[in-house]
């Protein structure tokens, strides 16, 4: 399998097809635009002159998908962009959207970190889980010495609902 941590090298041949060096198939614009979204960088070469088109067919890649329906530039934006081709601010708009890119991506993954563990964002979170577990221990008269694992969330759930069971057993006799 590819290393998919290196640039995948396509070649535009005169007919203007697209070789991928890796695979030694042809590839369409939709064959590219699905490894950029599986995370490899693309490099798009003329094999004649050498000249990186690179930049030629990522504009194409995102018209096809704006022409099909599938907008994710705003209207405005994309007027901004037109303007910024004939204005001062030609220097500064590449800059800008390379940071705002960037943000979005940070905000991105961070939000997804916190999915993976909703709770821990919360403050106070650490010291709640000490309070439920000195509860637990408390109320099952020190049956439950070891603390939860940190990371293996599924032992810890699976953990969880065996001491909810014991509880449970514990008061069902209390109520005989």
């Amino acid at each position: 399998m590819a290393d998919s941590s290196t640039t995948l090298l396509i070649k535009r041949y005169a007919s203007r097809r697209l070789y991928n060096t890796e695979t030694s198939d042809y590839v369409t614009l939709e064959d590219i635009a699905g490894f950029i979204r599986a995370g490899r960088d693309v490099q798009i070469v003329d094999l004649k002159s050498g000249d990186d088109l690179t930049r030629q067919y990522m504009l194409q890649i995102i018209a096809e998908h704006e022409s099909k329906g599938e907008s994710v530039l705003p209207l405005g934006v994309l007027t901004d962009l037109v303007r910024s081709y004939t204005t001062q601010a030609q220097s500064v708009v590449p800059q800008f959207l390379a940071m705002s890119f960037d943000m979005l991506r940070d905000g991105q993954s961070k939000a997804m970190e916190s999915l993976s563990n909703p709770m821990s964002a919360m403050p106070g979170y650490d010291a709640m889980r000490a309070q439920q577990q000195a509860f637990l221990k408390a109320v099952t008269g020190g049956l439950i010495d070891k603390p939860a694992p940190q990371n293996d969330s599924k032992q810890e759930l699976s953990d969880i609902r065996a001491q909810l069971a014991d509880l449970q057993e514990k008061l069902s006799k209390i109520e005989k």
